[in-house]
């Protein structure tokens, strides 16, 4: 399944309050690291960043972990599984 895909695919399970999983390489663009790969088990997609407040909003999605309820971000382009799912970026 190619990347952009399962984004839409993402946005549209969040909007019906349905729980999905995936995996992304972390990075910390500030810092330049990367801690690897995060495995999120039930998540749901948040409101997209806005350009003033992420200087990379147009590539990042914020989400909300649901099983410890913290809201973090990853980049679209690291995003490596959905659903169990192995994703390609075309």
């Amino acid at each position: 399944m190619e990347v952009y895909s399962a984004l839409a695919e993402m946005r549209r399970l969040s909007s019906e309050k349905i729980p999905f999983s995936f995996s992304f390489v972390s990075y910390n663009s500030t810092k330049g690291t990367s801690k690897g790969v995060v495995a999120v088990a039930n998540a749901r997609l948040g409101k997209r960043e806005r350009r003033e407040y992420h200087k990379h909003a147009d590539i990042v999605e914020s989400y909300i972990d649901l099983d410890t309820g913290e809201q973090k971000r990853f980049y679209q382009p690291l995003l490596l599984t959905f659903n169990g799912i192995d994703l390609e970026l075309k």
